[in-house]
C-alpha cells in the first residue's frame, strides 16, 4: 500500500507547484518573488487563500487593489497577513520587496469579493500542555473568524517548540459524524527554525498504513485520510501552515481512541504549572 502522503515541494523563484498529490480537494502551490518582480494567474473553480510567509506585496484580484500587503520577515516574525482570492477570477501579485506567499487552494462555487485579512483578525493561542503543547494562528476558520466568507477552506499556522509534540493526541478526519467528527482533507507545509533542523510527521491508518517522515524546510505532509501527529528535533522549532478542505467547513476530528487519555491530563498538567 503505497499512498505517497508526502514531498518536498520545489522553492525556485517564481510559482512552484508540488510534485504529487493524493488529495482529491486541496492542493498547494508557493509563489516566490523578488523585490519589483510579478506574477498573474487565474483561480479557475478554485478559492485561494495567499499567505504571506514573509515580505510585502501588492495585489490586484478582480477589480479589486490591496497595496502593500504583509509586513512579518518570515513565519517566525509575528502573524500573516492574507488575501482570500475567491472562484473564477483573475489576479495579479507583484512584489514590493522580496516576498514568499502560500497557495492553498480547494474547489469553490462561491461568489464573494475578494478580501484581506489583518493580522489583527488572527485568533492566536495555545493548544495542549507539557511537552505536547504548541501555540497557533487561526486564519480563516469559521470558529474564529465566522465573518469571513469561504467555501471550504480552513486555514491556521501551529508552532511546535524545541522537543514538543503537536496534534498531540493523535486525530483524523475520516467520516461526516458531526458534532464529533468531520470528512476533511488536510495538508501541512513545514518551515524549520533553525533552517538546517527537523521534526518527524506521523500518519498512520486504520487499515495498518503507516509512515513517519522528516519534515524539513520545504515539506508537505498531505493527508486524504489517517491520524496525524507532529514532533520538533530537541533545539529547533517546526511551523506549518494547516489547511483543510471537505464538504462543508464544521471543524471536527476523531483522536485515536488509545491515546485519547494523554488529552485528558492537560487540564491536570495546567494546574501543575501553577
Amino acid at each position: 500500500m503505497d499512498y505517497r502522503y508526502h514531498c518536498t515541494i520545489p522553492s525556485e523563484p517564481g510559482l512552484n507547484e508540488l510534485p504529487v498529490n493524493p488529495c482529491d480537494l486541496l492542493d498547494f502551490r508557493l509563489l516566490r518573488l523578488s523585490a519589483g518582480q510579478s506574477w498573474s494567474g487565474e483561480s479557475g473553480d478554485r478559492e485561494i487563500l495567499a499567505v504571506i510567509l514573509g515580505g510585502v506585496a501588492s495585489f490586484t484580484v478582480g477589480g479589486e487593489k490591496f497595496e502593500a500587503v504583509g509586513g512579518r520577515p518570515n513565519v517566525f516574525g509575528g502573524k500573516p497577513h492574507s488575501v482570500y482570492i475567491p472562484a473564477r477570477t483573475a489576479y495579479a501579485v507583484t512584489a514590493v520587496g522580496n516576498v514568499e506567499i502560500a497557495l492553498p487552494s480547494a474547489p469553490s462555487d462561491l461568489d464573494v469579493p475578494p478580501y484581506v485579512i489583518a493580522p489583527g483578525q488572527v485568533a492566536a493561542g495555545r493548544w495542549g500542555a507539557a511537552n505536547f503543547g504548541r501555540t497557533f494562528h487561526q486564519i480563516l476558520t469559521e470558529i474564529a473568524q465566522p465573518d469571513l466568507p469561504a467555501r471550504r477552506l480552513i486555514v491556521g499556522e501551529t508552532y511546535t517548540p524545541s522537543g514538543n509534540w503537536s496534534t498531540f493526541p493523535p486525530h483524523r478526519h475520516k467520516f461526516d459524524a458531526l458534532p464529533g467528527e468531520a470528512a476533511h482533507e488536510e495538508m501541512y507545509y513545514f518551515r524549520v527554525s533553525p533552517g538546517d533542523g527537523f521534526g518527524i510527521s506521523r500518519v498512520y491508518t486504520d487499515d495498518g498504513y503507516e509512515e513517519n517522515y522528516t519534515a524539513r524546510d520545504h515539506a508537505v505532509q498531505m493527508m486524504p485520510s489517517g491520524y496525524h501527529t507532529v514532533v520538533s528535533a530537541p533545539g529547533y522549532t517546526t511551523y506549518y501552515l494547516w489547511f483543510l478542505a471537505g464538504t462543508q467547513r464544521t471543524q471536527g476530528a476523531l483522536e485515536d481512541v488509545n491515546l485519547s487519555w494523554v488529552g485528558r491530563t492537560v487540564p491536570m498538567l495546567r494546574d501543575l504549572g501553577h
